[in-house]
C-alpha cells in the first residue's frame, strides 16, 4: 500500500475526489462554514519500569469528521470507515443544523508554504530492539548515578499524524505532523523516606536529536536531581508571601490560570473572567502574554490548525492591556474577529475549538539574581505538577513539585507540599519583576479541554509575584 505521506488520503482510500467534494458540498449546503477532516495516524509507546520492559504498544488509526456550522450550532459526524457510503451518511446527518436560510458560506483559509517540522515518521527511525536497548541504558545510567535511587521509570512515545482538510469549494489543505516524547521518573529513598523527581523532553522531530545525541542524559540528571532535592525537603510554610516563579515549565501556571480564559469560546459565551475586558488593563505594566504556533519543531506548533488556518503569533496581553483572544473560525466569526490559527481537535472524532499552541510570557529586563535578592521572606517555585483552575472565576490551585524557601534574598531549604492558591486575573496585577531569562518548556505539555487532549508548549522568564497565598503544612 502506498505511504500516506506520499499520496492523498482520499487516493489511499480509493475515493474519487469529485464525488467526495460533491458530498461535502451537499452536507454543508446552507451552512455558514464547515469542512471534511481526514486523518491517518500511527503511534507507539514503550514503558520500562523496575528494570524491565513493562509495556509496548503500537496503534494505527484512520477516519474522517464532517462538520457543518450554522450560527452557534454545529452538526458533526465522524467515522473510522473512510468510504463514500460512510461520507453520504455523514452528509445526511450534519444537514440537521443547516436550517432553511441560504447564507454566504465563509471564505476559505489562506494557504501557506511554511514548514515548521519534517515529514519523517519517527516510528520508522529506530528499530524495536534499539529502542528497548536505549530504555535499558537510561535505566542503568540513572541507577548508577546515586545509591539512593530505588526505582526508575522511563517512557518513550511517538506519533505520526497525516491530516487533510477539504472544503465544499474544493480547497484542500494538508499537514504531516511528527511528535516524540521521552519521560524519566525517579524514586529516591533514604531510610524510611522516599521522594520522587521527573523530567521529560520532546518535540515535532524524529528521535535522532533527542536520543542518538545522548540528550536524554540531561533529562535523567534532572529527574535524579529533583528527587534528591525533595529528599532533603522540609514542610512548606503556609500564609501570604512573595513568590518567585522559575523560568520555563512554571509557565504552565500562566497557561492554566490565564491562557484558557483568553480562548475565544469562553469569551463569546461570557464565561471567562476576562470576558468584556478587551482594551482594558488586566495585568501589571510590563506583562505581555503571547500564543505562538509558529516556533519551529516545538511540541505545540502547527503549520496549519485543524481547520486549515495557518498558525500565527497572537499577542493576547501587551504591557498589561488585553488586546486579543485565541480564535477558531466559528467563534471568530460570531465575535466579529479574525481566526488566529487556534482551531484544534484531538483527532477526527472531535470537533475543533479554540486551543492554545505555545503560550508564554516574553522576557523582561531584570536579572534573575536581582529578583531573588529582592525577596526577604518567600518561596521560589522551580517546578509544578498538577493544578486546578475555574475558568469563570479565575481561581487556581497549583502543586509545586520543586520549591525552596527564600530567606534574605537567597535560596534556602527545599520545601515539601507547597501549593500556590490564587486568582489568575487578580494575580496578573501582582507581578512586580520580570526576568530577562525567558525559557520554553522541554516539550512535555498536554492540555485538556472538554475531554480533548492536544500537545502544547509553555514558557516564561523568572517572575516575582507579591502577596500570593501559599498552602503548606509547616509553621
Amino acid at each position: 500500500m502506498t505511504s500516506p505521506a506520499a499520496t492523498s488520503l482520499l487516493d489511499r482510500a480509493d475515493l474519487d475526489r469529485d464525488s467526495v467534494r460533491d458530498e461535502v458540498a451537499r452536507g454543508l449546503k446552507g451552512a455558514d462554514d464547515g469542512e471534511l477532516f481526514l486523518e491517518y495516524s500511527q503511534s507507539e509507546a514503550l514503558m520500562f519500569d523496575n528494570g524491565r520492559l513493562k509495556q509496548a504498544t503500537y496503534d494505527t488509526s484512520q477516519g474522517f469528521g464532517l462538520r457543518a456550522v450554522k450560527g452557534d450550532a454545529v452538526g458533526y459526524a465522524h467515522s473510522s470507515d473512510v468510504s463514500l457510503p460512510a461520507l453520504i451518511r455523514a452528509a445526511d446527518a450534519v444537514g440537521a443544523v443547516r436550517g432553511g436560510y441560504q447564507g454566504t458560506f465563509a471564505a476559505a483559509p489562506a494557504h501557506t508554504n511554511v514548514r515548521l517540522y519534517v515529514d519523517d515518521n519517527p516510528l520508522d527511525g529506530l528499530g524495536f530492539e534499539t529502542k528497548v536497548k536505549l530504555l535499558t541504558e537510561i535505566d542503568a545510567y540513572v541507577r548508577d548515578k546515586d545509591p539512593r535511587v530505588r526505582q526508575v521509570s522511563v517512557s518513550l512515545g511517538a506519533t505520526w499524524q497525516v491530516v487533510e482538510i477539504m472544503r465544499p469549494d474544493g480547497e484542500s489543505y494538508r499537514d504531516i505532523r511528527p511528535l516524540v516524547r521521552v519521560n524519566i521518573s525517579v524514586v529516591a529513598g533514604q531510610g524510611d523516606r522516599q521522594e520522587t523527581g521527573s523530567h521529560g523532553y520532546g518535540g515535532r522531530e524524529g528521535y535522532a536529536r533527542f536520543i542518538e545525541t545522548k540528550a536524554w542524559r540531561s533529562a535523567a540528571d534532572g529527574a535524579i536531581r529533583q528527587a534528591l532535592v525533595n529528599l532533603e525537603s522540609v514542610p512548606a510554610p503556609a500564609g501570604e508571601m512573595d513568590v518567585v516563579l522559575g523560568p520555563g515549565w512554571p509557565g504552565v501556571m500562566l497557561h492554566e490560570a490565564v491562557g484558557h480564559g483568553l480562548e475565544g469560546d469562553f469569551n463569546r459565551k461570557k464565561t471567562s473572567a476576562f470576558a468584556g475586558l478587551m482594551g482594558q488593563q488586566v495585568a501589571a505594566r510590563g506583562v505581555t502574554v503571547v500564543d505562538d504556533g509558529t516556533i519551529s519543531a516545538r511540541r505545540g506548533s502547527l503549520s496549519i490548525d485543524d481547520e486549515g488556518t495557518p498558525t500565527g503569533r497572537t499577542v493576547l496581553i501587551e504591557d498589561g492591556v488585553l488586546i486579543g483572544y485565541m480564535q477558531d473560525r466559528q467563534n471568530a466569526r460570531l465575535m466579529g474577529m479574525k481566526p488566529t490559527g487556534n482551531g484544534r481537535r484531538q483527532d477526527y472524532a472531535h470537533v475543533p475549538m479554540p486551543r492554545m499552541t505555545n503560550t508564554y510570557m516574553p522576557a523582561g529586563d531584570r536579572d534573575p539574581a536581582e529578583i531573588l535578592a529582592s525577596v526577604k521572606n518567600g518561596i521560589y517555585a522551580a517546578n509544578f505538577g498538577g493544578g486546578q483552575v475555574d475558568i469563570t472565576s479565575g481561581k487556581y490551585v497549583f502543586q509545586c513539585t520543586e520549591a525552596y524557601k527564600i530567606e534574605n534574598g537567597k535560596i534556602g531549604a527545599p520545601l515539601k507540599g507547597a501549593m500556590l492558591i490564587g486568582n489568575g486575573p487578580t494575580d496578573l496585577h501582582r507581578i512586580t519583576m520580570i526576568g530577562n531569562d525567558i525559557a520554553l518548556d522541554d516539550g512535555i505539555g498536554t492540555c485538556g479541554k472538554n475531554g480533548q487532549g492536544v500537545p502544547v508548549g509553555v514558557g516564561q522568564p523568572t517572575l516575582r509575584m507579591e502577596r500570593i497565598t501559599v498552602g503548606g503544612t509547616g509553621g
